[in-house]
């Protein structure tokens, strides 16, 4: 028995120990669970329990500096699902009639709706009478809902400047990649409880946290001065079939941008339909040389160390030696020969600024380029920016130092030579570009708001008065000619820049451009044309940057309301301008037409190919200065006005019937003029296409007096 007793004694023991062991182990792994991974396990629970459906934020919206709409969210519905109840109904039948009428494949969307989540989105911002269509179908588990959607009212108005969204509403570039943070806002969320099939619970939790709304942007950008722009852009294109092409214009004074905008551009609406090299914002992307620009930085770091004077007196033989290298004059083999500086500068003359490149030498010609921000970026609100090409200074040798001094062997960004012009017309203070001007949040209150930022004193105020002046004898006397306005004080430099390649310079290809700011006593504007290999045998930056400039000079000036002065010169010229009668010549051959034109006193301008004149612009009858430019349209006896090429409409508000028809004919486009006075409204609303050639109707109404004081 005792032996027995003793055999049972141990087994109960084991059996205890054992049983104790497995509730050690019990205890611990719930310790563990509990403690250890307890929050863990409790947020996956909940996870599984709960349904957290993020509810986006509306963007802010995008104006320009006068309150205009250029980008703003509007609604747009989008299709989606919940899988667990469409498994009740048909998931099949559910997968075709989707895939019917969104023109999506059957098997992508019936993996869409089979999947094993509580939320899918089927197709995302569906047209209008598609969403009507699913609605009227009433599928089991399929819903619409609200989205908020990007739109650009302005269509590709500023669209480098702008930038883009995806789908998600995240800036992708542009100001709503750069601002994507005050535009976005912070999303909302709706949160459910639901059983194990994905089903809601009846008096379960529910929450909702509303959206906060993103933050709206106010711009420096100008929509009627960007339009301005464009509409010269689009005329390059026209014209000249460039590479590319860009336009900047700059208050100097505070280095707010009033317009930017270059070629080829994009519609940011359908940003995926245009190829990526369209949507570079080259103005701030562009590195390249700029030729005779630059030699007003040249000037003025030679005015400023008094290298010379505008009295000094040079001797150019049409190239100059430097190194064992000829650096020809643009007009070499002929020669300027004896000038003074100021004649130097009228004529753009190579051989002189090498030598004044080489007398400041490089310790101070370097000084003035990083002084005047190359080779550094400017800081401007935009993506992407450039910080352009310069040769470490410890590298420059002499002929380096001689290229340089006439534009080329150094590269710049368009916003860096523009931000360096305006420094001149701003009695030597360089200020720092700006696009944004103010962030407010959705109640109205001022988050940020961007003012004036001088960044150093280049030059100082004399020598910044005494260039400016010169650089207005080349308008007047010099290569800038064709930018000449009367009326006011232009101040500018023409340049163009053979293109560097593999071994050297490209034959036959350059680019051009102007570079200015009026008035230039007192500076409201400073412009830079550049025009990336322009086709058509010319490429001289007078002969086609210069004009560009003036066209665009000429509106902005007149819409910022600086009014014209007219000089000595350009009263008498005026005077001995009699007006004329502009003969008709339609239906006459070219050569009658150009000689009637020309015995009248007239300049034409040829539009359109052929031999025979099919119309006319300003027509015959109408009384013009003498000189006035007749635009002539070519085409085939007996065809009519030959289809022409696609113009923007601009916005002829306010104008006089004279001021309309001139700016009309200047895009091709006719005048249906109803009513005297000034234009108050336009049957073709302004950034429409249309077709050159085509009438345009105007109403016009005499002017409503102003309320006494």
């Amino acid at each position: 028995m005792s032996i027995t007793n003793v055999v049972i004694r141990k087994r109960v023991t084991r059996l205890f120990l054992f049983v104790g062991m497995i509730l050690v182990l019990l205890i611990g792994r719930l310790a563990w669970i509990q403690f250890v991974r307890g929050e863990e396990l409790r947020i996956k629970a909940e996870a599984n329990r709960m349904d957290d459906i993020p509810v986006p934020a509306p963007r802010g919206t995008i104006y320009d500096r006068n309150g205009v709409e250029l980008v703003v969210s509007i609604s747009s519905d989008s299709v989606c699902a919940f899988p667990p109840e469409v498994k009740k109904g048909a998931p099949q039948k559910t997968a075709r009639e989707l895939a019917r009428i969104l023109g999506m494949p059957y098997e992508a969307v019936l993996k869409k709706i089979s999947k094993p989540s509580n939320f899918e989105y089927i197709q995302r911002k569906v047209d209008p009478e598609k969403i009507k269509e699913i609605k009227q179908l009433d599928l089991a588990g399929i819903d619409v809902v609200e989205e908020k959607q990007r739109t650009y009212p302005k269509r590709r108005l500023a669209s480098h400047v702008l930038g883009f969204v995806g789908m998600d509403n995240i800036g992708l570039d542009g100001l709503e990649l750069k601002l994507n943070r005050e535009l976005a806002g912070i999303p909302g969320r709706i949160i459910t409880e639901k059983d194990a099939t994905g089903r809601e619970i009846p008096q379960a939790l529910h929450e909702h946290e509303p959206p906060v709304p993103g933050n709206s942007v106010w711009l420096t950008i100008d929509e009627a001065i960007q339009y301005f722009s464009e509409r010269e852009l689009d005329n390059i294109v026209a014209q000249y079939k460039p590479k590319s092409a860009v336009i900047i214009v700059m208050d100097p004074k505070n280095g707010e941008i009033l317009a930017m905008g270059s070629r080829p551009d994009y519609d940011p609406a359908q940003y995926n339909e245009s190829p990526a090299e369209n949507r570079r914002n080259l103005a701030t992307q562009l590195n390249y040389e700029p030729g005779s620009t630059f030699k007003i930085v040249t000037t003025a770091a030679a005015l400023e160390e008094g290298v010379v004077t505008p009295e000094s007196r040079f001797y150019d033989p049409g190239f100059a030696l430097v190194g064992g290298h000829k650096i020809k004059c643009w007009r070499y083999p002929r020669a300027h020969g004896a000038q003074s500086f100021v004649e130097a500068v009228e004529n753009s003359c190579n051989p002189v600024f090498v030598k004044i490149g080489l007398d400041l030498a490089k310790e101070r010609f370097y000084k003035y380029i990083r002084a005047f921000g190359f080779g550094q970026k400017t800081g401007l609100s935009l993506t992407g920016e450039a910080l352009g090409i310069v040769i470490p200074e410890k590298e420059v040798t002499p002929i380096n130092l001689a290229t340089i001094s006439i534009g080329q062997s150094i590269s710049v960004t368009p916003v860096q030579l523009i931000t360096a012009i305006s420094a001149v017309a701003n009695d030597g203070v360089l200020m720092k570009p700006k696009i944004v001007k103010t962030i407010k949040d959705y109640k109205g209150s001022i988050v940020k708001e961007d003012t004036p930022e001088p960044v150093r004193k280049v030059i100082s105020k004399s020598t910044a008065r005494q260039l400016a002046g010169i650089l207005e004898k080349v308008v007047s006397n010099g290569t800038g000619n064709n930018a000449y306005l009367e009326g006011y004080r232009i101040a500018g430099k023409t340049g163009t820049a053979q293109k560097a390649g593999k071994g050297g310079y490209i034959q036959g290809r350059y680019v051009t451009s102007f570079a200015g700011f009026a008035p230039a006593d007192d500076p409201q504007v400073a412009i830079l044309v550049l025009i990336d290999e322009p086709q058509g045998g010319t490429y001289f930056g007078g002969l086609i940057a210069a004009p560009i400039f003036k066209n665009l000079a000429k509106d902005v000036l007149r819409y910022l309301n600086v009014t014209p002065q007219l000089n000595a010169d350009e009263i008498k010229n005026r005077t001995e301008k009699a007006e004329v009668l502009v003969p008709d010549v339609v239906n006459t051959s070219l050569e009658d037409a150009q000689r009637i034109m020309a015995e009248a006193g007239l300049e034409t301008k040829f539009e359109g190919e052929g031999s025979w004149v099919v119309n006319q612009q300003p027509k015959g009858g109408a009384k013009f200065p003498a000189g006035t430019r007749v635009i002539i349209y070519l085409g085939t006896q007996g065809r009519g006005v030959p289809s022409g090429q696609e113009v923007t409409m601009p916005d002829l508000t306010g104008m006089t019937m004279r001021e309309a028809g001139q700016l009309l004919g200047r895009l091709g486009l006719q005048l249906n003029p109803e009513g005297t006075g000034m234009a108050v409204q336009q049957k073709t609303a302004p950034g429409i296409k249309v077709k050159s050639g085509s009438t345009i109707t105007v109403i016009f109404s005499p002017p409503v007096p102003e309320p006494s004081p």
